[in-house]
């Protein structure tokens, strides 16, 4: 599928997809389509900013390639390795053959196993592929160098083969949780965007999208009671995500209606950490659906 030409049009293929994004943010991918600039969404867990890679991918027809970030990752890791097993066997095999040929093969295509990034340089079927670094917060400030070195040629080497260029820079989304600050330099080679929660309407409508078997009555009660959940002083408020998780255990339970009980019996599909959840225990949780509800007779 070719790039959408305009922000309606992007806006417009996201939602075929199942993403229901603001103008805002459908901007921003817009122009870096256009553009052919990285695009850094930082925002809390949940919010959809890793959802936004898998729907570019599905929506252009493009191969997905994920560089999970963590504590410790280095270029090696994200770039390329040798099979050391492999190169063993053919060095054991011809250890009475040419020496030199040997080593030439060795370090040939044949024995290179490729990393994200450097999977992301070479041509793919359909296109140059969607490549996502999630949570590039995680590591730290050694590989971020590296990374806008990478990004700026879109460029890796690799000492015993060269420089690789990518014949077509992939379409390229990084997303941070904001566990720490990611460097400006590399943010000034992306184009930036805060991805917050949703309004009350947008996080229907993106319930509708994911969760259509529940009824407009229930929906409405879930996304108020979420949304007057993040008001709460929780130690990881719910994002999107967890609105979607929990519609879906809700529904398994033939659920019509919110209930205490229910609420009780489920909350760990909307909170993940003890704590939040002892603060929502007995009457705190019939409060806050209380609340709700006014909100929507309101």
């Amino acid at each position: 599928m070719p790039l959408p030409d305009s922000i309606n049009a992007t806006q417009s293929m996201l939602t075929t997809t199942g993403y229901v994004c603001s103008r805002e943010l459908a901007t921003v991918v817009f122009l870096s389509l256009k553009l052919g600039r990285p695009l850094f969404l930082e925002g809390e867990a949940g919010v959809g900013k890793t959802e936004i890679a898998k729907a570019l991918a599905a929506a252009l027809g493009r191969r997905l390639i994920r560089l999970q970030c963590y504590e410790g990752l280095d270029a090696s890791s994200a770039v390329y390795e040798w099979n050391f097993a492999a190169q063993m066997v053919a060095i054991r095999a011809a250890e009475s053959g040419d020496r030199e040929g040997l080593k030439a093969e060795l370090f040939s295509d044949e024995y290179l196993i490729r990393r994200p990034l450097l999977e992301a340089m070479q041509p793919q079927p359909g296109g140059a592929p969607i490549l996502l670094i999630d949570e590039l917060d995680r590591t730290d400030e050694p590989f971020e160098a590296f990374l806008l070195e990478a990004l700026s040629d879109y460029q890796v080497t690799i000492p015993e083969l060269g420089t690789i260029t990518a014949p077509e820079p992939p379409i390229t989304i990084l997303t941070s949780n904001r566990t720490r600050e990611v460097h400006d330099a590399l943010k000034r080679r992306c184009l930036y965007h805060w991805v917050d929660y949703p309004d009350f309407d947008r996080e229907m409508e993106i319930l509708q999208s994911r969760a259509p078997e529940a009824t407009e009555a229930l929906s409405r009660e879930i996304v108020a009671f979420v949304q007057r959940l993040r008001t709460e002083d929780l130690f990881k408020k719910p994002g999107v995500a967890e609105t979607i998780d929990w519609a879906k255990c809700l529904l398994a339970l033939d659920a019509i209606a919110l209930s205490p009980q229910l609420i009780a019996d489920t909350l760990g599909a909307i909170l993940k950490y003890q704590d939040d959840i002892q603060k929502l225990a007995g009457s705190e949780a019939t409060r806050i659906l209380e609340e709700a509800r006014k909100g929507l007779e309101g």
